[in-house]
């Protein structure tokens, strides 16, 4: 992991002022991004959940990750909404429960919700009720969480600079400059 560090303080360096922030945080960054990077190389797919107000985020997100101009294959992340549209009209714990049967199944290497957006969300629930979700979490810490302030002026643009990060980091593990 200290070589994935070292590699973050890197690329957050490169991306300029826009990500200084970032520098601190990676500590909090690089265990969290670790550990579902092993999911993502053992074949479980990722599915995207994003709040109302970060739906262009889920958008973005989705067109940007598997782009033509990646020279990496493909990578299993599907948004939630697309394979569950009546997604808003999940209201208990038993139709959760329903929706993670039908994704088990549909998904037999396995699943791990990537929510973003605020903890107050009705959806958030769904990622929040699974251990070994992804989030970046606005206005909450938890566990696999990453902490934003849904109050920060700079939200939309640390979102996009994560994204990149994120994207960037699977490029390294993928490609060999870095081992996890």
């Amino acid at each position: 992991m200290s070589e994935l560090i070292k590699w973050t303080l890197d690329a957050i360096r490169d991306e300029g002022s826009l990500m200084s922030w970032m520098e601190e945080r990676r500590v909090e960054w690089v265990p969290l991004l670790t550990s579902r990077i092993k999911y993502l190389l053992d074949g479980v797919t990722f599915i995207v959940i994003c709040d109302e107000e970060r739906e262009w985020f889920e958008s973005y997100f989705l067109r940007n990750i598997n782009r033509k101009d990646n020279a990496r294959p493909i990578l299993p992340f599907v948004s939630l909404k697309s394979l569950y549209p009546s997604l808003g009209e999940i209201n208990s714990k038993e139709e959760i429960s329903l929706l993670e049967d039908m994704l088990s199944i549909a998904f037999p290497n396995g699943f791990v919700y990537f929510y973003v957006g605020k903890s107050s969300s009705k959806i958030s629930a769904i990622a929040k009720g699974k251990d070994d979700s992804y989030m970046w979490l606005f206005d909450e810490q938890a566990q696999n969480s990453f902490y934003l302030s849904s109050n920060d002026d700079m939200l939309d643009i640390k979102l996009l600079s994560l994204f990149r990060l994120f994207n960037k980091s699977i490029d390294a593990v993928l490609f060999g400059k870095v081992k996890i």
